[in-house]
């Protein structure tokens, strides 16, 4: 009797495209067409885990924009930073009762020097000379 049973669930199984490898059940992702292991008998359709996770991605963004504050980077760690509107911040806390007290903060960007291809394998040979006089001496 109980054989009987698991007869009919396996043959549902596999006419729902299920199929048995070693013992172990499987069936393919009706999305990307993976196989997905360790599967009910009695599944009609499964869904894989890469499919799964990108339409609750879809449903579910999790990136939400940050608003920019209009303040450079880092100056929540500035000792004093006042901003366009005369807000006063020690240490990233606003300070109200010094607000429009001080003029606003000028900030001094900081550039980046980059090496061209050129100048980076100069560098290099430069560097190797060095160590093989060094080495020699």
């Amino acid at each position: 009797m109980k054989q009987n049973k698991q007869n009919k669930q396996k043959s549902k199984f596999e006419m729902n495209g299920g199929y048995i490898i070693n013992g172990v059940a499987y069936m393919d992702c009706k999305v990307t067409g993976e196989p997905v292991r360790n599967v009910s008998t009695e599944a009609k359709s499964v869904i894989g885990s890469k499919a799964f996770m990108a339409r609750m991605h879809k449903m579910f963004p999790e990136t939400v924009p940050k608003e920019k504050s209009g303040r450079p980077a880092g100056w929540h760690f500035m000792s004093e930073y006042v901003d366009k509107d005369g807000n006063v911040f020690h240490k990233g806390e606003e300070q109200p009762e010094l607000k429009g007290t001080l003029p606003p903060s000028k900030i001094k960007k900081k550039k980046i020097k980059r090496r061209s291809k050129e100048e980076l394998e100069k560098a290099k040979i430069e560097k190797y000379r060095k160590a093989k006089q060094k080495a020699s001496a």
